[in-house]
């Protein structure tokens, strides 16, 4: 075989080392269009269906997306380690803490509706108020992150969208208040499979600056 240089075959690319420099978070009931084409065949990011609200500033520790992966294994006596391993459990959940008190934030934490009866009115429109039901319901959002970042040579805008077409709340923090700190209201959504998406969780990563990488002639 011949002889490889170190340096060629790493393949070690800074441009490909990426940080969400600006991210959003959205969120719509399920009445709402599920996300199918956030670009268009140029890679130009394109706005959001009707219905998605978006949640606003959160802390700095911005959005953690987390796996809970387990494995069924089959143990034999003739070997040391298993000798079968299958896919138990494999669920994805995202955790974010908001600063604002808006309506989606709100509607996050407390379990209430985005749209329609029982939705909190517009900002400066009405009292808001709510109460906590007696048997809590089952919803399911439909959450939309997206992440906006640099090329380093072009300067181009690249994007990473990720999608939960059917979340559900699986945990909050507490809600506190100080004079020292804003309110804040932390929630844990987990996805799980949407029916006509087939899917609990899809990403993009397109934009101009992606689209830099490619070579001319191999542009879609």
């Amino acid at each position: 075989m011949p002889a490889a240089d170190f340096g060629t075959i790493a393949e070690l690319r800074q441009s490909l080392i990426r940080k969400a420099l600006r991210y959003a978070i959205f969120a719509a009931d399920t009445t709402a269009a599920a996300v199918t084409a956030p670009f268009d065949n140029t890679g130009i990011l394109q706005a959001l269906p009707a219905g998605y609200v978006p949640v606003g500033y959160t802390t700095t520790d911005g959005i953690t997306f987390s796996g809970d992966l387990s494995n069924s294994d089959v143990e034999s006596g003739q070997s040391a380690s298993p000798t079968r391993s299958d896919v138990e459990t494999d669920t994805m959940t995202a955790q974010w803490v908001p600063q604002e008190t808006n309506a989606a934030a709100v509607a996050l934490y407390e379990n209430l509706p985005l749209s329609g009866a029982g939705a909190l009115p517009d900002l400066g429109t009405a009292t808001w108020t709510w109460s906590r039901p007696k048997t809590p319901p089952t919803r399911y959002r439909r959450l939309v992150f997206i992440a906006e970042d640099l090329n380093k040579s072009t300067g181009q805008p690249l994007y990473i969208v990720k999608h939960m077409p059917s979340a559900l709340r699986s945990g909050r923090e507490d809600e506190q208040w100080t004079r020292t700190a804003e309110i804040s209201r932390g929630v844990t959504y987990q996805a799980y499979i949407d029916d006509v998406l087939g899917t609990d969780m899809k990403t993009w990563i397109d934009g101009p600056g992606w689209r830099d990488f490619v070579p001319e002639d191999e542009t879609p």
